[in-house]
């Protein structure tokens, strides 16, 4: 098992425990703060007739938007809970045929590969999932980014960078405890920011990935500290190409 059964047994019962309102996660930002950015940086380089595939898709906000910009969305994640809320969610906008969500382990190379023989060399979405990875988990976490895309799929990866442990220690210290949100993300165990910054690069081009660009931005999280300012989270952003990529 490249996963702890603690890593996986926390990240169930998060889910678990979390109500299908929108931004009940604390990640669970609005697509237009997320997505649609996002997306707009990945499309220069991307062929929208391909699949795009959300790894670590929680409750498949970002995933149902994707499947508006491409022409398929696969929405995949540890947690059988998450995926469970995410197919709640898209049966809501009208049982969209162009997504889709299923469960799987990032870490367990034989179903990474059958997912791709199923898509095809598509693109990858991945927002925020290697930093909190296990170390041992986390090269197969940038190996699973490269196996999807193959050589004709590109990939935007986004991962949050030290400076948010700062803005993390900041919201615990507040005067009224952590925020709601985030109390509930250290209460299930969960550790954001825990991967280096230059452990980032080094795991994507050691999967044989080609950064094409690269980019600060932060991650607009949907809690407030007590004096009303948003929690944003320094990250940095990487578009993709695989082994043997043309352009």
């Amino acid at each position: 098992m490249n996963i702890s059964e603690d890593y996986r047994n926390a990240w169930e019962s998060f889910w678990r425990d979390i109500s299908d309102a929108p931004g009940e996660a604390i990640w669970d930002s609005d697509p237009s703060l997320t997505a649609v950015p996002h997306s707009e940086l990945l499309l220069p380089f991307a062929d929208t007739t391909r699949t795009i595939v959300d790894l670590g898709c929680g409750n498949g906000t970002q995933t149902r938007y994707l499947a508006s910009r491409f022409a398929r969305a696969v929405g995949v994640d540890l947690s059988h809970a998450a995926i469970e809320h995410a197919r709640r969610a898209a049966a809501d906008d009208a049982g969209d045929e162009a997504v889709e969500f299923e469960q799987l382990d990032l870490t367990d190379a034989e179903a990474v590969r059958a997912l791709h023989g199923r898509v095809g060399d598509s693109h990858v979405y991945m927002r925020a999932v290697i930093h909190q990875s296990e170390p041992q988990a986390r090269a197969l976490v940038a190996g699973a980014v490269a196996e999807i895309i193959g050589s004709g799929g590109r990939a935007f990866v986004v991962e949050l960078t030290s400076g948010s442990r700062q803005v993390l220690r900041r919201a615990a210290a507040d005067p009224d405890g952590p925020p709601p949100k985030l109390r509930r993300v250290f209460h299930h165990g969960l550790k954001p920011a825990e991967a280096e910054d230059e452990e980032i690069p080094k795991l994507l081009r050691e999967a044989g990935l080609d950064i094409l660009a690269t980019g600060e931005t932060t991650l607009p999280q949907t809690e407030y500290l007590s004096d009303g300012t948003r929690i944003d989270l320094p990250a940095r952003w990487f578009v993709l190409a695989g082994v043997g990529a043309a352009g």
